[in-house]
């Protein structure tokens, strides 16, 4: 797939639709418990449309102060705020034991972990984005990159993946996947290629905001 304003428009305007759904049909089944989650269908729908904007600032067709703004509210979303909704929502909605209550709880706190210094360095730093590649390559200066992202990707696909609940484990197991294979190719431009399948793979929070709720386990004493 060819990256662009233009596919990240019809991408986000189509996800953020069924975030809106996902919020609306979670209500509508009286799961309050689910609307964290659920709304990250609607949360990344918006990142990309944002970052239809970024795309139109590194063509020179956004002024400065506007591209800007998009590069910013793109990293916010994408690095800050992802590896503390995603764990979050699922420590939620969850349904499960007591010891992977408290891994979930875990995965929670190392979310944090990461989001503060990624928080701060957006803060501190401009956030610049250049075009490789039919992809976008966004610079920020964070330290410990390496270790961020290990961190980032063990707090959201991890909590995904822990959460008892198939659906959400399938959506952990894509999202994984998809970030190894954008590691392989598009290793500069990572975080936006990822973001744009994590938004792509959203869609099975559909079914999930109204599906049977798993069978409780037992607590552990």
């Amino acid at each position: 797939m060819c990256w662009s304003a233009q596919a990240d428009l019809v991408v986000g305007s189509a996800v953020t639709a069924v975030g809106v759904l996902c919020l609306v049909r979670a209500h509508r089944a009286g799961r309050p418990e689910r609307l964290p989650l659920a709304a990250l269908p609607l949360v990344l729908g918006v990142h990309q449309l944002i970052e239809a904007a970024v795309w139109l600032g590194s063509d020179g067709d956004l002024p400065p102060a506007p591209a800007a703004w998009a590069r910013t509210a793109w990293a916010v979303i994408a690095l800050p705020l992802l590896p503390l909704l995603v764990p979050i929502g699922v420590s939620c909605a969850a349904r499960v034991d007591r010891p992977r209550q408290r891994l979930l709880t875990g995965l929670v706190i190392l979310g944090l972990l990461v989001a503060v210094p990624l928080a701060h360095t957006i803060a501190t730093h401009a956030v610049g984005a250049t075009t490789h590649a039919h992809t976008l390559d966004y610079r920020l200066g964070a330290p410990y990159p390496a270790l961020l992202l290990t961190g980032y990707l063990l707090a959201t696909v991890g909590s995904l993946l822990l959460s008892g609940d198939r659906l959400l484990r399938r959506l952990g197991l894509l999202t994984g996947i998809g970030a190894l294979v954008c590691a392989l190719l598009w290793q500069l431009a990572f975080v936006s290629t990822w973001c744009a399948l994590a938004a792509l793979t959203s869609v099975l929070l559909l079914g999930w905001t109204t599906s049977p709720l798993p069978a409780a386990r037992r607590p552990n004493s």
